[in-house]
């Protein structure tokens, strides 16, 4: 998978700014952190420097998913969000296309993870060595070609749910890595990171931030 990086240029999504947290609609297509060599530079932190100097960051998106991304604009911030997700007590939602007639209507995917290290960047089902990972899955509406799906990781593996609605033989649809033959073929991954809940580290009350699916 060396296909040539096109990040798209359209302007930043800002959803929330305050003293403290700094949260953002990451468009598809582009890093959250630089990648590996120079041509991978650009991605949305770099992007959002400029503006706020200060920023931190907490957790990553895929390059290919869109959706809400937060970081931290103090120590403090990065510090109390970053635990708050290593602790698993935010609530992440995401909305999804997948392949087929997803059913039952609602169910768990529970598939240990790994990385295929000769394959990288994919991640594998591995019952031996792979750490836990459990994905909640609710259909929205289905039919016989696809299924819009909401989907909340109970963990955070990387690639997590797209291999565990590969899995599962409902990739998502515009996967370059999990998905083959029609699946494959969309202009986009169709995952987004519809919600996210934390506790704001200042006040400690819990927030939500949203974003619209584009999809």
């Amino acid at each position: 998978m060396n296909q040539s990086y096109d990040p798209p240029t359209d302007p930043l999504d800002v959803i929330h700014a305050d003293h403290e947290i700094l949260v953002v609609n990451k468009p598809a297509g582009l890093l959250s952190v630089p990648g590996k060599g120079p041509d991978k530079a650009d991605c949305l932190i770099e992007r959002l420097r400029g503006a706020f100097p200060t920023i931190l960051l907490v957790h990553r998106l895929d390059q290919d998913t869109s959706g809400v991304m937060i970081f931290g604009l103090t120590p403090h911030a990065q510090r109390k969000l970053s635990k708050q997700f290593e602790d698993r007590k935010t609530r992440k939602i995401y909305v999804a296309r997948v392949a087929g007639r997803l059913e039952p209507k609602t169910g768990t995917v529970d598939l240990p993870l790994i990385v295929d290290w000769p394959n990288r960047p994919r991640q594998m089902v591995d019952h031996q060595q792979g750490k836990p990972a459990q994905t909640d899955w609710r259909v929205m509406k289905a039919n016989d070609q696809e299924s819009r799906v909401r989907l909340f990781p109970l963990t955070g593996r990387t690639h997590q749910l797209r291999v565990h609605m590969a899995e599962i033989g409902h990739a998502i649809l515009g996967d370059p890595l999990y998905a083959t033959g029609a699946a494959a073929d969309h202009p986009r991954l169709m995952l987004h990171a519809e919600s996210l809940r934390v506790k704001h580290p200042d006040s400690g009350v819990a927030v939500n931030f949203s974003a619209t699916a584009p999809f």
